[in-house]
């Protein structure tokens, strides 16, 4: 295939460039290259080109909650966001906590044949929190990493120990920051908001002292570690400070932690509840801060959907998440592009190269040799969130009716195109 005209977005800059793509790996990227004889031609003018897209914090919900999610829908959801790749947090039914689960996953992925999935195993059986998951037969049948996400570890001697042991098998621990007993129920942030709505509220040391220990841990150890979803402004300085002091931290947060706050849930909508919960406006510019100057080292949807029997209850009661993987490009780009000065090249290092190194996964670039996988994107178009265009089983987002820039038009894996758009959306069902 031959990929002409796109504005190809590499680490040093935006450049118009002709892409071919030979036996499933970019082969040469250069102006105006002429079509081989037999070679299909893909024009791209007007369209940029951006490494493919790499979210390492999903929910597919599938084994165990197929209501909510299966695999097929997922990565349906997954390259029509422009996602070439993706990790599935265990926190299904069987947990990823042993070889068997995780190679079902890898077996219904492949099956699916759209976008690459790697499953991510729990760090304990069971996510009970007691003793530790069959790390090495998990990273043998292709587990990437290890997490108990929706909760912490809330043992910090079980936590070192799985550090220790996620080492010795070249994995890394990505960790749900929550201290538990301080949560203690909370359903928002303990704000202002909070008191307004009578929602009981879960204070930002909650998130902080778990990202602390991890710090600790990671420091004192000389081991690496990922913090997950950070959304408070103290949590990107804890982290910032501890990457001065030279701790192997990586961290990633979401486009709602950066988009909304807490005022979000002032209508009670359901859709706005997260875990970790919306925040103020302060930690919101903060995160943004923390993805500008590299404290953040990416970003992630923490894909969580949702039937609608979940959300459509009290707030109390209501399912935590939000289903993004449809909106994480558009958002991204909208706010951190448009509104915040980003380049290019900075957005495709959060969404695409950062994820591929922090997990040791193959692509993330744009260049001969690696892995054609490529998302070409629209981004003058603007559109109008609407989640009943979305092909995730789950329509649980706050962005209903959202303006945004940047339609994803084409998604490539190993130079085959799983994701076309067209005008008819029920096609790409």
């Amino acid at each position: 295939m031959l990929i002409r005209g796109a504005d190809a977005v590499f680490a040093d800059g935006v450049k118009p460039c002709d892409i071919r793509i030979q036996n499933g790996v970019f082969l040469e990227i250069a102006p105006a290259l002429e079509a081989l004889e037999g070679e299909e031609v893909l024009h791209a003018e007007g369209l940029t080109a951006f490494p493919g897209l790499i979210d390492m914090h999903v929910h597919l919900r599938d084994p165990g909650f197929e209501k909510k999610e299966t695999i097929e829908t997922g990565t349906m959801s997954a390259v029509k966001g422009g996602f070439t790749q993706i990790c599935c947090m265990p926190n299904t039914k069987p947990v990823i906590d042993n070889k068997v689960v995780v190679t079902y996953i890898k077996a219904r992925a492949k099956e699916a044949g759209r976008c690459k999935v790697h499953p991510i195993g729990a760090i304990t059986e069971g996510q009970k929190g007691e003793n530790l998951a069959a790390i090495g037969g998990m990273k043998a049948a292709g587990a990437v990493a290890l997490s108990e996400d929706g909760k912490s570890v809330q043992n910090t001697s079980i936590m070192a120990n799985a550090m220790l042991y996620a080492a010795d098998f070249g994995l890394k621990c990505l960790c749900h920051c929550e201290d538990a007993s301080l949560v203690d129920g909370g359903v928002v942030n303990e704000g202002y908001y909070s008191t307004l709505t009578g929602l009981k509220g879960s204070i930002r040391a909650a998130e902080d002292i778990m990202i602390a220990r991890e710090l600790c841990l990671a420091g004192s150890l000389g081991l690496p570690v990922h913090i997950c979803h950070v959304s408070t402004y103290s949590g990107v300085q804890l982290i910032r400070e501890a990457k001065a002091r030279g701790v192997a931290v990586t961290a990633e947060t979401c486009p709602h932690y950066f988009t909304l706050t807490d005022a979000a849930i002032m209508g009670f909508d359901t859709n706005a509840k997260v875990n970790p919960p919306l925040r103020e406006e302060r930690d919101r510019l903060a995160v943004i801060e923390g993805l500008r100057d590299g404290t953040l080292d990416c970003i992630a949807s923490d894909h969580a959907p949702h039937h609608a029997d979940d959300k459509n209850v009290e707030f109390n009661y209501a399912a935590f998440g939000i289903s993004g993987l449809e909106t994480s490009f558009a958002l991204s780009y909208t706010e951190l592009v448009r509104g915040n000065g980003f380049s290019l090249p900075a957005l495709s290092a959060l969404m695409s190269a950062r994820p591929a190194s922090i997990l040791a996964l193959a692509g993330g670039k744009i260049e001969a040799g690696q892995p054609a996988d490529l998302t070409l994107a629209d981004l003058n178009e603007k559109w109008t969130v609407d989640p009943a265009e979305f092909v995730s089983k789950g329509k649980n987002t706050p962005f209903a009716g959202r303006e945004v820039y940047g339609r994803v038009k084409y998604t490539l894996v190993d130079g085959r195109i799983v994701y076309r758009e067209r005008e008819d959306a029920a096609n790409d069902r």
